[in-house]
């Protein structure tokens, strides 16, 4: 469930002045404190996104990273195990194992 966080309109409570509260994402946001009854607002909060960066970053998470080299040539840089470096569209044997990575 998503935790949101609230804000108190005038001064703040035993919570604080600025709370958060665990909250499915199909309830009403709040209007007021649970706590104390004053008046609050839900405020919009700054998520942490870490995407991979490097080609290393890619292959520990499980991606397949192909690089253009030619017409129909590809460079796997995250290949694994017995994955072939090179992808020709022209030979399948050669494309990499992505139902190895890939899981229901």
């Amino acid at each position: 469930m998503p935790v949101y966080e609230y804000e108190h309109c005038n001064n703040g409570c035993s919570r604080g002045k600025v709370f958060e509260l665990t909250q499915s994402i199909t309830c009403e946001k709040l209007v007021k404190c649970p706590e104390c009854g004053q008046e609050v607002k839900r405020l919009i909060s700054l998520v942490a996104v870490n995407t991979p960066k490097t080609n290393s970053d890619l292959k520990s998470a499980g991606f397949t990273k192909l690089v253009k080299r030619d017409n129909g040539v590809y460079e796997n840089v995250t290949a694994t195990g017995n994955e072939s470096k090179i992808w020709d569209a022209s030979k399948p044997e050669t494309m990499p194992h992505l139902h190895k990575k890939i899981s229901d």
